[in-house]
């Protein structure tokens, strides 16, 4: 499967591919300022979808992500997602 990029080599997963939210986990811990609107402009993953899928990480990958006004932070990565092995998925060749 031949997946496209975005103008910053970002790979575009459909909504359904988990490695979407593995671009969305690597954003949030890659961005000074982890906004939805920086993320958006980031990944191209819609802003307003950000929490429910922040939710997603959390409840099917344990993470701990906490949200102080607009801007998220990871704490944990859980027991399930390894950040180093995650962040490959927003470097994956298409």
């Amino acid at each position: 499967m031949t997946v496209s990029k975005n103008k910053f080599g970002v790979p575009q997963y459909p909504l359904d591919d988990a490695r979407r939210l593995f671009v969305l986990a690597s954003a949030i811990d890659l961005l000074e300022r982890p906004t939805p609107t920086a993320i958006d402009d980031l990944t191209g993953i819609d802003k307003s979808s950000i929490d429910e899928q922040v939710d997603k990480l959390r409840e099917q990958y344990g993470m701990v992500i906490h949200k102080f006004g607009d801007i998220y932070r990871i704490e944990s990565w859980g027991d399930v997602l390894n950040k180093e092995s995650v962040a490959k998925a927003m470097r994956q060749d298409a």
